[in-house]
């Protein structure tokens, strides 16, 4: 008998019954693949007259066997893996001008600094007469009874802006008498209903005097930065 011929008798008679019950079809393909190769190994070996004792074909058995135990081992289990430790220090932050221009917008001012901070060694007033209660701290000036809060300076990062846009809106309200006498010097009972000789009761609209003006208004408006040059000043 051929080294072959041994090999897939052995192979055969010990684990061909354990194979099939033990391995799924799809294992036990890939293993009948690699006996197949093997056994053409000791064919081409017995063609050769290269192991008369038999000693390449146990090795090419035991290799067989191997790899089917490898392929029966259980998957190995997953392992939980731990979350990292967390940093203690806060991240950097990537930011510019404009990033920081709103943090000092955002800021606190100095009048809540002022008003965080206590004098040591001064009995303080109770704003809200509760045992605990909201304290002026460092605002608060002069004596404890009656003190007068201390003015704050007003600090122009954090002082509210009013955009180009908002200004010429609010011109162009006070020109059509949007805003009332509450809140402006003009008075209540100004209208754009006028009389004339011609036509006696005209309405008149204050806003067909901006549908004529040219694009280089927005140049030369008071709200703009620009500086209005005098007709002379060129001569």
């Amino acid at each position: 008998m051929s080294l072959a011929e041994e090999l897939m008798a052995d192979f055969e008679e010990d684990d061909a019954d354990e194979l099939e019950q033990a391995m799924e079809v799809n294992v036990l393909r890939r293993l009948w693949i690699r006996y197949a190769a093997k056994c053409t190994l000791a064919a081409r070996v017995d063609s050769l007259h290269e192991s008369p004792n038999g000693a390449i074909g146990i090795n090419l058995l035991e290799q067989v066997r191997n790899k089917m135990e490898k392929l029966m081992e259980p998957p190995p289990v997953k392992a939980n893996k731990a979350l990292p430790k967390p940093l203690d220090k806060a991240s950097k932050k990537r930011g510019g001008r404009r990033v920081r221009k709103m943090k000092e917008r955002m800021g606190m001012t100095d009048l809540r600094k002022s008003a965080n901070r206590m004098n040591f060694g001064e009995l303080a007033e109770d704003v809200l007469q509760d045992h605990l209660g909201f304290d002026l701290g460092q605002v608060k000036s002069g004596n404890i009874a009656g003190g007068r809060i201390r003015a704050g300076v007003v600090d122009s990062k954090t002082r509210v802006k009013m955009s180009q846009k908002m200004q010429r809106q609010m011109e162009r309200q006070r020109a059509q008498g949007g805003v009332t006498s509450i809140r402006s010097k003009t008075a209540g009972t100004a209208s754009s209903v006028t009389f004339t000789p011609v036509q006696g009761l005209e309405i008149i609209n204050p806003t067909a005097l901006e549908k004529t003006v040219t694009s280089s208004s927005t140049y030369f408006s008071s709200s703009a930065s620009f500086v209005k040059i005098e007709p002379g000043a060129m001569k």
